[in-house]
């Protein structure tokens, strides 16, 4: 006997919100996107931080009359920060940016305490001038970074040829009460990783990773009918009949993720990985005996026992019990999140995972100045 189908109260579809939406790439390409819909809109995004608070520098969201996308750390300091962002957006006669620094603790209640400074600039659809140029050159290009400055209350942007400072990400510059800049990279060098598998714990992991925008990803498959059509913009695809063949065109200190259909392909991606001297840690997928038989093979073949420190079976943060793709995807996701790899975790995860990143960061001096520039008031 088939169960009757309950209908929700009307009260409660009326009522029902939305999910919070999470900016889609970079805060330059949502906001192209956005202007589409929406006359103006506001980008806010965190400059300078200082003691305990909820987001990074460089953290930004967008705000328009209807909602926001992405967040600077929820809580009282972004419904502060909307409200500001909604203030500036009513008023089209005032500074087209306006620099706000709060106190977390006394302020706004926050437990954290810290102080953020934020940069909330006003965007129209004049503004796409610099903006579609400038997605196109952060879907073509690495390092990007931009200069915005706003003298008399007239706003420039240019494009930057070659990070600015260290491994910095964001810094603002008051030259004088009229004239502020704010100096941005666009799109820090993220960590290069390498994702060999597109079943169902490649493509929960891709999804997840994707979101995050910390990786250049190359994601390998001999299927071509398992890699997606559309893909994030930090996501190549590559399909390879002999994926192993792709190893070498791997740049130095790449990461990668072996999970593939296929032992004794997951046996040959992990010799041939191992045998870069110059390539970051493998995790590999699999069981405790499949770690043990690998580095076993491994070392008869002559892999010495340095290079074998490099992989990481299995792979993911030791605790999570299930077996679903989306939990094992996560468990990997985790464990490539950490700052510092220490090498194997201390216990098994979930039948398979690890794998680790440094912090993206990007060094070298400020570069010329890229051809797109627009002026706004």
């Amino acid at each position: 006997m088939s169960l009757p189908r309950i209908k929700a109260p009307a009260a409660a579809s009326r009522n029902a919100g939305a999910w919070l939406a999470p900016l889609s790439g970079h805060w330059v390409e949502a906001a192209r996107t956005a202007l589409s819909r929406h006359a103006a809109l506001v980008r806010v995004t965190v400059t300078a931080l200082r003691g305990s608070t909820p987001r990074e520098a460089g953290a930004s969201m967008l705000v328009d009359a209807a909602g926001t996308a992405g967040t600077i750390g929820g809580g009282r300091l972004e419904w502060h920060a909307t409200s500001l962002a909604r203030e500036l957006l009513c008023d089209s006669r005032a500074a087209p940016v306006r620099i706000a620094e709060l106190v977390l603790g006394p302020e706004l209640g926050q437990c954290c305490g810290g102080r953020v400074e934020l940069w909330l600039e006003r965007l129209t659809r004049n503004d796409l001038a610099w903006l579609e140029p400038a997605a196109r050159r952060l879907r073509a290009e690495r390092g990007l970074a931009m200069a915005s400055e706003m003298t008399g209350g007239v706003v420039t942007h240019r494009l930057l040829r070659r990070s600015f400072a260290g491994t910095a990400t964001v810094a603002l510059e008051r030259r004088d009460p009229q004239r502020i800049a704010l100096f941005e990279m666009l799109r820090p060098q993220r960590a290069d990783l390498w994702i060999f598998g597109a079943g169902h714990v490649g493509q929960a992991l891709v999804r997840l990773l994707a979101e995050l925008a910390l990786f250049e990803i190359a994601w390998i498959d001999s299927r071509a009918e398992l890699l997606p059509a559309c893909l994030p913009e930090s996501v190549t695809a590559k399909v390879c009949a002999a994926p192993a063949e792709l190893v070498a065109a791997a740049p130095p200190g790449a990461r990668f993720v072996v999970m593939t259909h296929d032992h004794a392909l997951d046996y040959e991606l992990c010799r041939v990985i191992l045998a870069r001297a110059d390539a970051g840690r493998l995790g590999l997928i699999g069981s405790a005996s499949k770690a043990a038989r690998f580095r076993s093979r491994l070392l008869r073949e002559g892999l010495g026992r340095e290079a074998l420190s490099r992989l990481d079976c299995p792979i993911g943060v030791p605790g999570i019990s299930s077996k679903l793709p989306g939990a094992i995807a996560i468990a990997i996701a985790a464990q490539l999140l950490r700052q510092d790899a220490p090498g194997p975790p201390p216990g098994p995860g979930p039948g398979a995972h690890a794998g680790m990143m440094s912090a993206a960061d990007c060094g070298g001096n400020c570069g010329a100045c890229g051809a797109e520039g627009h002026d706004k008031k």
